[in-house]
């Protein structure tokens, strides 16, 4: 639609046909449209010709939504499957379509679920993925405020193993809040799987490891309560590291040529993870849970300092 201003004069409209969709009743279509022509935007018609068969394409797509026209008359079979009311917020091409060649189309639509369906439309693969799952919603009459929002949710519970055929997870009170919550499980999970990842390639650099430390193997000392002893393989290094949630084992420390990873312990348990420079002899840090220090932090420290000659005569060994 095009309109054209003068000074003094009452605006002047005309519109053109740039494109007509033919739908038979089995649901196949065809598209009768003026020619494009090259150039920079895809919206540009050859206006001085003629509505011809055409490939069909996004561009015609977009402009046949029709989602600004109120009124229009239906055939006997679309009417019979629930054509009716306002297409306001549906494509009606696609819609059309569906409705002549999809039963779960003419579900969702004769329920007043035209958002919901609309998004399945623009998404086919949710469609197929998510049906059973959303005659669920259908029965338990549950009303979906963001449908993109549920799919992401639906998606998460997959993630988390949850049953997406159970009303409980499916027809949360609140879809807001529950994603959230299961988006940091799926975070959780995420975080996880890429840890054990890590760790299978981590193996893989137990031979260079062996290679870097093996002379400080069986290296400990004690002062009668903390005993500190050298990590002596790469799993240790992650147990290490998840056990006391710091990332000597992701950061991959059993690499570091010129430093050395000990573990400080009190009745076996973990209490800080010590580096100490092979070059300078130095503790450059010593960390507990969470990366904060403990209250043996200091006495620690002074322990590994204290039994730096037993690390240099494993250097000469």
């Amino acid at each position: 639609m095009n309109a054209n201003f003068r000074k003094g004069k009452k605006a002047e409209y005309y519109s053109m046909e740039i494109a007509r969709y033919w739908v038979d009743d089995n649901g196949k279509t065809e598209i009768t449209a003026l020619k494009r022509t090259l150039g920079h935007y895809a919206d540009t018609f050859v206006l001085d010709g003629c509505l011809e068969l055409r490939r069909d394409n996004y561009v015609y797509r977009r402009i046949a939504d029709c989602k600004v026209y109120p009124y229009y008359s239906a055939t006997p079979k679309l009417r019979r499957n629930g054509l009716q009311g306002s297409l306001a917020d549906i494509e009606p091409t696609r819609l059309i379509e569906a409705l002549l060649t999809d039963s779960r189309a003419e579900t969702m639509f004769k329920a007043g679920r035209k958002t919901d369906l609309n998004y399945f439309l623009q998404h086919s693969m949710y469609f197929d993925l998510y049906w059973n799952t959303y005659k669920i919603v259908l029965r338990n009459g549950y009303h979906i405020a963001d449908i993109s929002l549920w799919i992401d949710y639906i998606r998460l519970l997959e993630r988390c193993g949850k049953d997406i055929h159970n009303a409980h997870y499916v027809c949360p009170l609140d879809l807001k809040a529950e994603h959230d919550r299961y988006q940091e499980r799926a975070r959780i999970i995420q975080e996880r799987e890429e840890r054990e990842e890590q760790r299978k390639k981590a193996k893989e650099s137990e031979e260079r490891f062996r290679e870097l430390k093996s002379k400080f193997f069986g290296l400990s000392f004690t002062d009668g309560l903390i005993v500190v002893s050298v990590l002596e393989s790469v799993d240790d290094y992650y147990k290490e590291g998840n056990a006391l949630h710091h990332c000597v084992g992701q950061c991959e420390y059993y690499l570091k040529p010129q430093s050395l990873v000990f573990s400080a312990r009190i009745d076996n348990q973990r209490v800080e993870t010590i580096e100490l420079s092979l070059e300078t002899f130095k503790v450059l840090q010593s960390r507990g849970l969470c990366n904060k220090a403990t209250e043996y932090h200091d006495r620690i420290i002074r322990l590994v300092q204290k039994n730096a000659r037993q690390i240099r005569k494993r250097m000469t060994a």
